[in-house]
């Protein structure tokens, strides 16, 4: 089975031995491939749509892993019982999304020793939830494929990392070579692993961020509200740190 480029990195950071919960597995193509090529000994392919569901029952059923591969429709983690699954991923929602889905089963999360996430958008309210709820973050990636920029969290439960990092020390306030200090607060927004080894893609991503920004401030120069000039002045400091950042950074830098 071929993945994704996406997908394959998601199951490259999967431990081999793992009894796996995928998320919203949509056709179960990740469970199938961790199956298949022995990462895991078990998984749960967890789908709440009718039709993603189904296509998944058919993928399981048609690879031969029944036995394996339990498809179950239900919302987030509620297809799951606690102690169940070493491992969790859910891939291809928003930051929000699957910090809620995280929240809203948070007892199912006792006895799982990764999280493997990828949001299309929200990473920083994912790293603000996982920094609030005892995971550590213990590496990340950013990658293009399709046209498309994702980036794939990996996390542990901080008491398990083996580590000598630890949330207090990732998030701590620090300074680029050029002079440039990164806050907290943008070190949840920028990835305080992906700053330390930009590659082309963030950039690229950072650049796109900034026209976005300039969009914003287009559209704001048209009202005469005085919290649309005080949203005018945030945004213009965001973009003016933003390039000050990049420009610290290599950008050629893999």
């Amino acid at each position: 089975m071929k993945l994704s480029n996406r997908l394959q990195l998601i199951l490259d950071h999967i431990p081999v031995g793992s009894r796996l919960a995928d998320i919203g597995s949509d056709h179960a193509l990740l469970p199938t491939a961790a199956i298949r090529s022995g990462i895991c000994v078990s998984a749960i392919a967890g789908e709440v749509n009718a039709g993603p569901y189904q296509a998944a029952v058919k993928q399981v059923r048609e690879s031969g892993l029944t036995d394996t591969i339990a498809v179950r429709r239900g919302d987030g983690l509620e297809v799951l019982k606690p102690g169940e699954v070493d491992v969790i991923t859910i891939a291809g929602m928003g930051g929000g999304l699957i910090a809620s889905i995280l929240d809203r089963g948070i007892d199912k999360l006792s006895g799982v020793k990764k999280l493997v996430l990828q949001p299309n958008v929200g990473e920083d309210t994912l790293r603000q939830w996982l920094l609030g709820h005892g995971w550590l973050l213990i590496d990340e990636h950013i990658l293009e494929e399709d046209g498309k920029i994702y980036e794939v969290l990996i996390s542990v439960p901080e008491e398990l990392s083996e580590s000598d990092i630890t949330n207090q020390t990732l998030y701590q306030e620090r300074s680029l070579d050029g002079g440039v200090i990164l806050s907290p607060e943008w070190l949840l927004r920028l990835g305080p692993w992906l700053i330390q080894r930009p590659n082309p893609v963030f950039h690229a991503k950072w650049r796109s961020e900034i026209d976005k920004l300039n969009s914003i401030l287009r559209s704001l120069s048209k009202s005469d509200l005085a919290t649309a000039k005080q949203k005018s002045e945030e945004i213009k400091a965001d973009i003016k740190y933003i390039q000050e950042v990049l420009s610290c950074l290599p950008k050629d830098k893999r």
